[in-house]
C-alpha cells in the first residue's frame, strides 16, 4: 500500500498554486466576495489553463491524485470556486454537490452550468434553480429528483472537498507561524514562548493526521473512509483555526489579515452538507456492521 501522492501530482499541485498566485492570489477571494458574479469569469480561465477539466478522477488513479493536489492548492489560496465539486462531476453534469434532502444548499452563487446532486442515501438529483444568497457564496438549491442510485458517487464527492479544507489548514498554520515569529512580546518573539509552541504543535498534529487520512481515503475510494476523513477534517479545522485565531489575537478577526478571509470562507466546507454531529452519525451507521477496514481487519 502506497498512499503518497506521485511526484507528478505534487508537481501539478505546486504549479497550480503558482498559477493561482499569479492570477491574483488572495485578491481573487476579496474580489469575488464583493461581486460573486465574477467568480466564473475570473477563476475559470486559470483552471482551464491548468487543464483541470481534462482530469478524470473517477476512472484514473493518476487523475485522482492530481485532482487532490489541485484541490489542496485551491484551498491554500481560498480560491472562490467549487473546484472539488466540479472535479467530482458525473458524466451528465458539470459538477456534483453532496446535499441534504431537507434543505439542499451549495456554494453556487455566480457559478453557471449543469449541476447534479446526491444525498447521503444515494438519492440523485439535478439543480433546477438557486435562491436566497447567504454568506460564503452559499445559495439554497431547488432540486429535481433523478432516477438511479448515486451511492457510488459519494466517496469521491466527499473526499475531494476535504483536500480543499486541508489546503486551507496548510495556509492558516503557515500564516500563524509567520505571525508569532514576527510579533514581539516582553522583548522576544511570541514563537519563543513554550505555551505558543505547544499550541502550534497541537495544530500541526491535527493537520498532519488529516493529511495522512486524506491520502488513505483517496487511495481506498471507500465511502466509510471518506466519511472518516470528513470527520477528521472537521475536527482538525476546529483545532487549527482556534489556535490560529488565539495566536493572532483580535487582528485575526479583521479583514486586514488573510486569516480572517480564510477562516470565514472555510465555513461552507465545514458546515455543508453535514456538520460534525451529522458526519459522526453517518460514519457510525456506515461502519456499524463491519467497522473500518484496516491493516488487521479480518
Amino acid at each position: 500500500m502506497n498512499i503518497d501522492l506521485s511526484p507528478e501530482a505534487n508537481e501539478y499541485g505546486a504549479e497550480a498554486r503558482k498559477a493561482f498566485e499569479a492570477a491574483g492570489g488572495d485578491e481573487l477571494l476579496q474580489r469575488a466576495e464583493a461581486d460573486p458574479d465574477t467568480r466564473d469569469t475570473v477563476v475559470a480561465p486559470v483552471l482551464d489553463g491548468l487543464g483541470a477539466w481534462e482530469l478524470e478522477p473517477r476512472t484514473d488513479p493518476d487523475s485522482a491524485e492530481a485532482s487532490a493536489a489541485l484541490c489542496r492548492s485551491a484551498g491554500y489560496w481560498g480560491l472562490p470556486y467549487p473546484v472539488a465539486e466540479r472535479l467530482a462531476r458525473p458524466a451528465d453534469a458539470d459538477g456534483l454537490l453532496v446535499v441534504t434532502e431537507h434543505a439542499p444548499a451549495g456554494t453556487l452563487a455566480g457559478i453557471a452550468g449543469t449541476w447534479a446532486t446526491v444525498t447521503a442515501t444515494g438519492r440523485r438529483g439535478r439543480v433546477t434553480g438557486t435562491s436566497e444568497d447567504r454568506a460564503g457564496f452559499v445559495t439554497s438549491l431547488q432540486v429535481s429528483a433523478l432516477d438511479g442510485d448515486g451511492t457510488a458517487d459519494l466517496a469521491l464527492a466527499v473526499t475531494l472537498p476535504c483536500w480543499t479544507l486541508l489546503g486551507m489548514l496548510d495556509r492558516a498554520l503557515e500564516l500563524t507561524i509567520a505571525h508569532v515569529q514576527l510579533r514581539q512580546q516582553f522583548g522576544q518573539p511570541l514563537s519563543a514562548f513554550q505555551g505558543v509552541q505547544f499550541q502550534l504543535t497541537d495544530a500541526e498534529v491535527e493537520r498532519g493526521g488529516l493529511e495522512m487520512l486524506a491520502r488513505y481515503a483517496l487511495w481506498s475510494g471507500e465511502l466509510a473512509d471518506a466519511l472518516a476523513l470528513r470527520l477528521a477534517a472537521l475536527e482538525a479545522a476546529d483545532v487549527v483555526f482556534r489556535v490560529a485565531h488565539q495566536l493572532h489575537g483580535a487582528v485575526g478577526f479583521c479583514d486586514e489579515t488573510t486569516l480572517s478571509w480564510l477562516s470565514r470562507h472555510s465555513q461552507p466546507l465545514r458546515r455543508l452538507p453535514w456538520g460534525l454531529s451529522a458526519t459522526r452519525e453517518l460514519l457510525a451507521d456506515a461502519v456499524e456492521a463491519h467497522g473500518l477496514t484496516g491493516l488487521y481487519s479480518a
